[in-house]
C-alpha cells in the first residue's frame, strides 16, 4: 500500500461530567477543560430573591441533536483553465468562494461557486467545508472533474451537531406572578469546540428586573459542534420555558397568564432598547383559541387513566433583521421579459418564490412573470442563508431594484400616455393614467420603448440600530397524550403563532414553520447522539439507529401569523422566519408533557425511558 496508518491511543474523555473533573486528561494544550462563555447580570439578584414571596430551582437538560440533513455535504468542483467552478451544497456561496481563494491562493474573481438546489441546510454548511476543498484540490492537479459526497456515517460523524447544555434555573416571584429575580448556571459542552450560548431568552423574553446569567463551555475529546437552526434559543427556550411553568404551579397560575404578566415592551439584555415592533401578545391570543386552552388541566397531572392529555405553551424571542448593504438586480427586457438576480442561495424554503412575489407586486405582474435567478457566486452579494437572514436581506433588495424599474417604466408610460409620471398606475400588466382612465398602455408595449435590456439595481438599506431593537417573536401550543404505562408521549395537535413582520408569501411561510416545529418535535422526543466513553466513537451514526420522527410521529400543525408590518426594520416590514418556529417547540411539547402527567420531564429527548422514570420520581414523593 502506498499509504500505511498509524494509531496511537492517547488518554481521552467523552463525557462532558467527567471531564470537569480535576482528574480527567486535558483536551486542548491551549485552554482548560472549563471555559467561561458568557457572564451577564443587571439590578441585584440577591435582593430580588430575599423579597420573593415564591423561589423555584430547577435543573434541565438537552442532549447532542446531529445535523442530518437528506442531502449530505457534498461538492463538485472543475477548472476551465485558471478559473474553478464549484457546484456545491451550501448555504454560504459567497463565502465558499473566497474560502476557496484565499486557499488556494487564486483571485476570488477565478472563483464561481453554483448551488441551484439543495436538500437541507441546518446550519452545518455554512461556509468551505473540507469536502469542497479536497474536491477544487483534486480537480487540479487530476485536470478532470471531481466529485466529492459525504456517506451519511461520515455526516453524522464530521459535521457538527447542536451542543448539549445542563441549565441551572433559579427564579423569584411574587404571589401575584411578578418576576423579581432570574439566574441561570449553564454548561455547555460542543466537543473540541465551544458550546452554545443559552442565556439569551432569560436575558430577553420576560421583564424581570434583576437577572444573572453565568455559562461555562466544557471540552470534550469530541469533533466540534456547529451551530444548528437557531443556536442557544432551543435549549434555552426549552430550560426557561419549563421553569416558567413550574413557578406557575407553585402560584397556582395559569402558565400563559404568568407570561402575560411578565411582558416586556422593550429589550432588556444589552441594548435597553424599544422593540421595533412586537405581536406576541397577539401570539398568545391566536394560539390559545386555536387549541382551545381553556381544556387544560387546571393543576398539571389532574387527569387519570393510562393516557393523559395535557396542554402546554412555550415563548420564543430571534432575531432575522437581515443584512444591510444586500444586492439584487431587476433586469427588464425589450420583449416584456423579467429578471429578477440576486447571489443568495434557496435552500429549499421558498426564496425564489419571494423573489418572485416582491418583483411582479411592484411591478403590477404575476410572479409568473418573473423569472428569478440566483444561486451563483457571481450574483450580485447577498448574506449567507443563515441566522434567517435570507428574506429581510434579500426581499427588501428586489423591491428597492423593482422600484427602481417601475418608476422608468412609469416615465415612458407617461410620454406614451401625454400625462405627468405621477399621474400613472400600474397593474395586471397595464399603465393607467389617473385622470384619464380610458388612457391605457400595455406592459409589453412600454417595454418595447427601453429599446435595450436595462439593469436596475437595489440595495438593503440600514436600520436605526440605535433607537430599537429588531426581534420576532411567537408563541406554540401544544396538545399531547402520555401513556403512563410505557412512556410513549404523542402530540395530537400544535399551533403556531408567529410574529414575523410582514408575510410575503403564506405558502411558504406555513411551510417553514412546519419544518420548524417537526424538527423541534423530533429533538423533542427522538433525536440524540450515544457515545461509546470507552472508545470515543459514535454508536449510531446511521438513520437507523438515530432516531428521527416520521410523518407518522408529527400531528396537525396549524401555523397562524400576526403579519405586523414593521416600517422600521425594512421597505417591506420583513422579518425572519427560518430558525424562530424551532426555538419554542420542544419546550412547548414538555410543559404539555407536564400538564397531562403532573411531572416534568427535565431532559431531551423525552424518551419512554425517561417519562417513565420521572413517574416513579413523582410516585415516590422526590
Amino acid at each position: 500500500a502506498l499509504i500505511k496508518v498509524e494509531y496511537k491511543t492517547l488518554p481521552h474523555v467523552v463525557d462532558w461530567e467527567r471531564a470537569r473533573e480535576a482528574a480527567a486528561p486535558q483536551v486542548r494544550e491551549d485552554k482548560p477543560n472549563v471555559e467561561m462563555i458568557n457572564e451577564y447580570a443587571r439590578g441585584d439578584v440577591e435582593k430580588g430573591f430575599a423579597e420573593a414571596d415564591v423561589v423555584v430551582e430547577r435543573t434541565y437538560r438537552t442532549g447532542f441533536e446531529v445535523h442530518h440533513p437528506t442531502e449530505t455535504h457534498g461538492s463538485v468542483a472543475s477548472w476551465e483553465g485558471d478559473h474553478l467552478v464549484v457546484y456545491d451544497s451550501t448555504q454560504n456561496i459567497h463565502g465558499v468562494r473566497d474560502g476557496l481563494a484565499r486557499a488556494l491562493k487564486v483571485p476570488a474573481a477565478n472563483v464561481t461557486v453554483i448551488k441551484n438546489y439543495m436538500g437541507g441546510g441546518f446550519g452545518s454548511k455554512l461556509g468551505l467545508n473540507e469536502q469542497t476543498l479536497v474536491a477544487a484540490n483534486l480537480a487540479r492537479q487530476t485536470e478532470r472533474p471531481v466529485k466529492v459526497l459525504n456517506a451519511r456515517r461520515d455526516n453524522a460523524v464530521c459535521v457538527g451537531y447542536r451542543p448539549s447544555s445542563h441549565q441551572t434555573y433559579k427564579v423569584g416571584a411574587k404571589k401575584d406572578g411578578t418576576l423579581v429575580a432570574f439566574s441561570l448556571l449553564n454548561y455547555a459542552s460542543g466537543g473540541v469546540g465551544p458550546g452554545d450560548d443559552v442565556g439569551e431568552p432569560v436575558v430577553d423574553v420576560y421583564k424581570c428586573p434583576n437577572c444573572k446569567v453565568e455559562e461555562h463551555t466544557v471540552y470534550t475529546n469530541v469533533g466540534g459542534s456547529r451551530a444548528m437552526r437557531a443556536p442557544g434559543h432551543t435549549q434555552g427556550a426549552f430550560g426557561l420555558e419549563g421553569v416558567m411553568d413550574e413557578l406557575a404551579a407553585a402560584l397556582d397560575m395559569d402558565p400563559l397568564e404568568l407570561r402575560r404578566k411578565n411582558y416586556s415592551t422593550r429589550n432588556l439584555g444589552d441594548t435597553g432598547l424599544p422593540y421595533s415592533s412586537k405581536g406576541l401578545d397577539k401570539c398568545y391570543e391566536l394560539g390559545a383559541k386555536a387549541i382551545g386552552w381553556q381544556r387544560r388541566n387546571r393543576k398539571p397531572g389532574e387527569g387519570s387513566g393510562s393516557l393523559r392529555r395535557g396542554l402546554g405553551v412555550a415563548t420564543s424571542i430571534w432575531f432575522g433583521a437581515g443584512v444591510p448593504g444586500t444586492l439584487a438586480d431587476v433586469v427588464l427586457y425589450p420583449d416584456a421579459s423579467v429578471e429578477v438576480v440576486c447571489g443568495t442561495q434557496d435552500l429549499g424554503t421558498g426564496t425564489r418564490t419571494h423573489m418572485a412575489v416582491v418583483a411582479a407586486e411592484t411591478l403590477g405582474l404575476e410572479p409568473k412573470d418573473i423569472t428569478v435567478k440566483l444561486g451563483n457566486s457571481d450574483y450580485p452579494w447577498a448574506p449567507i442563508s443563515g441566522g434567517s437572514l435570507t428574506a429581510p436581506s434579500v426581499a427588501p433588495a428586489v423591491r428597492d431594484a423593482a422600484l427602481k424599474a417601475a418608476e422608468r417604466l412609469r416615465a415612458l408610460a407617461a410620454a406614451r400616455l401625454k400625462v405627468a409620471a405621477d399621474d400613472v398606475v400600474m397593474g395586471d400588466r397595464r399603465f393607467f393614467a389617473k385622470s384619464a382612465p380610458e388612457k391605457t398602455a400595455a406592459f409589453a408595449e412600454v417595454c418595447r420603448d427601453l429599446r435595450r435590456e436595462t439593469v436596475f439595481h437595489g440595495e438593503r438599506g440600514g436600520m436605526p440600530a440605535d433607537r430599537y431593537a429588531f426581534n420576532t417573536f411567537g408563541a406554540h401550543f401544544a396538545e399531547v397524550e402520555v401513556d403512563v404505562e410505557t412512556g410513549r408521549v404523542r402530540v395530537l395537535k400544535y399551533v403556531a403563532a408567529q410574529d414575523s413582520g410582514q408575510i410575503v408569501n403564506k405558502l411558504t411561510s406555513e411551510s417553514q414553520v412546519v419544518g420548524g416545529v417537526t424538527q423541534g418535535l423530533s429533538a423533542g422526543l427522538f433525536e440524540e447522539r450515544i457515545m461509546d466513553d470507552t472508545t470515543g466513537n459514535v454508536v449510531n451514526p446511521n438513520l437507523r439507529d438515530y432516531k428521527i420522527a416520521t410523518s407518522l410521529d408529527i400531528p396537525e400543525i396549524t401555523p397562524l401569523f400576526v403579519d405586523v408590518f414593521d416600517p422600521r426594520i425594512n421597505n417591506l416590514g420583513v422579518k425572519g422566519l427560518g430558525e424562530p418556529a424551532r426555538v419554542p417547540s420542544s419546550a412547548a411539547v414538555a410543559n404539555a408533557v407536564y400538564n397531562a402527567i403532573g411531572v416534568h420531564v427535565r431532559e431531551i429527548p423525552m424518551t419512554p425511558k425517561r417519562v417513565l422514570e420521572a413517574l416513579k420520581k413523582k410516585e415516590a414523593g422526590s
